[in-house]
């Protein structure tokens, strides 16, 4: 016969058995806590534009990137400065405008910095990209952000190289396929085309008016690490100036990337009284 001490101790096992959560499991895991293994790496943090007092959201976003907010840029004119003439392609590197506004735009591709994409999200500067299909065809999903903030998607060529070494006929095959190659890619087959290192001729205009090309886009000023080249001799920004920056890396830039590089020229841009304006709203 059993005690009734046995007994007791009995049934307190078989109760501590249905309790909920008293078996032992060592691959359990106490409530709040994350195992190294499941923690996900941690992304890089961009800058967090929350609003100090008296700041707007578009101030606080330029103070949190390490720059004074630039002037809005003026309402779009009804009737576009840079209006398109009928016949051959015209070949423009500025806008005729009186308004203190420049006009940003990227060229290439080759390196696709997600900082970059975080930055031009907080700050919504407009650009226009002019994209070269051998150096986007790894991720031509890195410049789908880019073009929804509203920022147009134009040709640079197939494969970028000097157009005045080929034929009319050569020159179309570039300029054509990248137009279908970008209309499939983005949505939308781009109005405007920019030669590689600026080269162009008559061929180059024929071919691009039979590719549906609107006009050939150059520009007035070239970004470099820390400052801007120019063409004029008096360097300085003039209105309407076109200018030219690179999708470039680190390797390229001596170490800086293409977002501390664009923090730059927007720098340089506000320090002479400019602000950016949207290309495809005056061309």
């Amino acid at each position: 016969m059993r005690t009734k001490a046995a007994v007791l101790l009995l049934a307190a096992g078989i109760m501590s058995m249905l309790v909920p959560g008293c078996a032992s499991n060592p691959s359990a895991k106490k409530p709040g806590t994350v195992t190294r293994e499941a923690s996900a790496p941690s992304a890089p943090v961009s800058p967090n534009p929350r609003k100090g007092p008296g700041e707007s959201h578009r101030t606080a976003a330029f103070r949190a990137w390490g720059l004074e907010p630039l002037p809005a840029p003026p309402t779009p004119p009804q009737v576009k400065p840079g209006k398109m003439s009928l016949g051959s392609v015209p070949v423009i590197q500025d806008v005729p405008v009186k308004d203190r506004v420049v006009f940003l735009t990227f060229d290439d591709g080759a390196e696709k910095d997600p900082e970059f994409v975080r930055m031009m999200q907080d700050l919504r500067i407009p650009f226009t990209m002019f994209l070269t299909d051998a150096a986007i065809r790894n991720g031509y999903n890195y410049f789908k952000p880019l073009q929804d903030l509203g920022n147009a998607i134009q040709n640079h060529t197939l494969t970028h190289p000097d157009l005045l070494a080929l034929s009319q006929s050569a020159q179309e095959n570039e300029i054509c396929g990248q137009q279908r190659r970008l209309a499939e890619e983005y949505g939308t087959p781009p109005r405007f085309f920019r030669p590689p290192y600026g080269n162009w001729n008559e061929a180059t205009r024929a071919a691009a008016q039979s590719c549906g090309i609107e006009a050939i886009v150059l520009w007035r000023e070239t970004m470099q690490i820390k400052n801007l080249r120019y063409q004029r001799g008096d360097g300085k920004l003039h209105p309407g100036d076109i200018i030219l920056a690179h999708f470039r890396g680190a390797k390229d830039l001596k170490g800086t990337t293409a977002t501390e590089m664009t923090l730059t020229l927007l720098r340089r841009i506000q320090e002479q009284g400019f602000t950016v304006a949207r290309l495809d709203d005056y061309l």
